[in-house]
């Protein structure tokens, strides 16, 4: 059972932070749909009041797009694009900013209200403020990785992208975190070398994600659409074409998209230790290493296809969804194992 405790507040608190790791899942999702769609860069202001609701009527419609037409992507790009096309991608990126205010009201409303109430459970007040904080400065840097396509290309610095979407999963790991621990406060322990490769699990996991944003900025995935080759070979010609060398795991499609592959091995393997050395441990601990099995299974199988099929819209939102499934499953695992190695 996710829910151990009867205490009242930690359940009412733990549940809403649930709901908010949930909100959170599908902003990422729909972030995800709005990348691959290339409706990013249609909002060309920042606007956190006025912002909330659409153009309204053909003389704001037409003013929203003539502020468009001033920028890098429909000067170099989309030049030939109607109004009724920029409606298009302007609603996606409207439905994310607007989503994006939805959390930060859903997440300081409850707030303020448990914390007024006297519900916030001992020693969580600190946190929640920090979680607040933290999705604040995740508003920020969204405008901060929107206003570098708008400078001169028509395509977002690859490196705010990359913090843009990894402050997003580390704000619902926390959550996530933050709700088990509230709702779940004693812990089931297991083998060391359990809780070891959990540890190096998670932190090759963190890499792969990592890594998988900067493919994603990059559009590395649009590049050697084979696979378990890369176009004619395991390791493709071009891996360390920049200088220094370092530039190449950050900067060099080719190496990011090799790299990612390695990741996704290697998470592979370590599952498979993971499922191995559950064999002795309680039951609530093996169904959990079991399902991270399934969601390394599905996250592989989804990028794969993704990258066969040149990656549709419908393919990348969902391999970008099943990092954060893969992230949580590994983060129940290590809370259900937090305690005394047994």
């Amino acid at each position: 059972m996710m829910i151990q405790t009867n205490d009242r507040d930690r359940r009412a608190v733990g549940i809403w932070l649930l709901f908010m790791a949930f909100t959170v899942f599908v902003m990422v999702v729909v972030g995800g749909a709005t990348r691959l769609t290339e409706s990013g860069l249609s909002i060309v202001d920042w606007r956190p009041v006025t912002g909330v609701l659409p153009p309204i009527g053909d003389e704001a419609w037409q003013a929203e797009f003539a502020k468009y037409q001033t920028s890098p992507e429909f000067k170099l790009k989309n030049y030939h694009m109607s109004i009724d096309d920029f409606k298009g991608i302007f609603y996606w990126e409207w439905a994310h900013r607007l989503l994006g205010r939805l959390i930060g009201l859903f997440f300081f409303v409850p707030m303020v209200w448990f914390w007024a109430k006297g519900r916030v459970p001992e020693g969580y007040k600190p946190r929640l403020a920090v979680l607040f904080i933290l999705g604040g400065l995740q508003g920020l840097l969204g405008w901060y990785m929107v206003k570098s396509g708008l400078v001169d290309e028509p395509a977002v610095s690859h490196y705010r992208l990359t913090a843009h979407l990894s402050l997003a999963l580390l704000i619902f790991a926390a959550l996530f975190w933050t709700a088990l621990s509230l709702l779940r406060p004693t812990a089931e322990g297991g083998p060391k070398l359990l809780k070891r490769l959990s540890h190096v699990f998670a932190l090759t996991l963190v890499l792969q994600i990592v890594m998988g944003a900067l493919v994603a900025g990059l559009k590395a995935g649009h590049i050697f659409n084979t696979w378990p080759l890369m176009g004619d070979s395991f390791m493709p010609e071009g891996l360390t074409t920049m200088e220094p060398v370092w530039r190449n795991f950050v900067d060099n499609a080719v190496t990011t998209q090799f790299d990612h592959r390695i990741g996704a091995y290697i998470l592979s393997v370590l599952v498979i230790g993971i499922v191995l050395a559950a064999r002795n441990a309680t039951p609530a601990v093996r169904r959990a290493a079991a399902f991270l099995v399934a969601t390394v299974v599905m996250q592989m199988t989804l990028g794969i296809v993704m990258l066969l099929l040149e990656v549709p819209v419908s393919w990348g939102t969902a391999h970008q969804g099943g990092g954060a499934v893969v992230l949580a499953a590994t983060l129940y695992l290590m809370h259900l194992l937090r305690g005394r190695p047994v």
